[in-house]
């Protein structure tokens, strides 16, 4: 059975396109599509500890007041999880995927994703959740957070999706690169895409010699890569390259202690991802 792709839905603004992203990856791999929800533990349950400071005397009433309270905001919490979930699903199933399924669940969501990720070929998640209108300068606090815990690619969606034809892959030259480029020559997500790799840095032997069999890799795959090196820092370079060069995806190893490998750690992703308009896939 083919690996299902696994796309975090919130009700935010995100969410279209984490579903549209989804049914792309999932056209182009004909995998399945999960849609998953997740109910952190403190949603429904913010009273709960409100009669800690009603008197004796008038706390049985006011408990099952209480009492009751939660359990209609409990209800109307999963009902409104139901809701998102049948409107991503409706997304999905317009971009025409058939085979899909819907998960709603209670609990913390990288404990949830850890638990259910065995079988996903990808993670697609929004680079912001429900606050992103209110909060444009930061990325979701779960984001980063899966990235970090997630075995597989973890796909951050664009805010609208946009049909993906040319790819940008940021290469350092290391195990952990020439494995994601590997990776790519693997899927068939690629294949007919145009695909350039970069390096960013000073164009030495040894950089070339890596661009050049990075290149070979690609080729032998049936997939048409151009190669190429730019100079200066990794995050302001490559976003740079996205915009002016019109690239639809990049594509980027996720750990790692090089300088582009190195970025997921440290602010700079953060202000890369952030201002970049366009996926990023975060390979293993």
């Amino acid at each position: 059975m083919t690996d299902k792709i696994i796309a975090l839905v919130d009700g935010s603004i995100y969410s279209a396109s984490v579903c549209e992203h989804a049914a792309w990856f999932a056209e182009r791999t004909d995998a399945p599509v999960e849609l998953l929800h997740v109910l952190g533990r403190r949603e429904g349950a913010e009273n709960a500890d409100l009669s800690g400071s009603i008197r004796l005397g008038a706390r049985s009433a006011l408990l099952e007041e209480l009492a009751a309270l939660d359990e209609q905001r409990a209800k109307l919490v999963a009902h409104r999880g139901r809701a998102i979930l049948e409107d991503a699903h409706g997304i999905v199933e317009r971009a025409g995927v058939s085979e899909i399924t819907t998960r709603l669940r209670h609990g913390d969501i990288v404990e949830t994703v850890a638990e259910i990720e065995a079988d996903a070929a990808m993670i697609v998640i929004g680079k912001r959740g429900e606050a992103a209108d209110f909060a444009k300068g930061h990325l979701g606090s779960n984001l980063e957070r899966i990235v970090r815990a997630s075995h597989k690619p973890v796909v951050v969606a664009a805010r609208a999706f946009e049909p993906i034809e040319k790819v940008l892959v940021a290469y350092d030259g290391g195990v952990s690169a020439m494995k994601a480029v590997d990776q790519i020559a693997r899927s068939p997500i690629f294949a007919g895409l145009s695909v350039h790799v970069v390096t960013v840095g000073s164009p030495t032997p040894e950089v070339k010699r890596g661009l050049e069999n990075a290149r070979a890799l690609l080729e032998a795959a049936g997939i048409v890569a151009e190669t190429g090196v730019v100079s200066g820092q990794p995050d302001a370079a490559l976003g740079k390259l996205v915009e002016e060069a019109d690239f639809d995806m990049l594509v980027m190893g996720a750990y790692g202690h090089s300088r582009i490998r190195s970025l997921i750690i440290g602010s700079t992703t953060t202000a890369m991802i952030r201002s970049c308009k366009v996926p990023v896939v975060l390979m293993r």
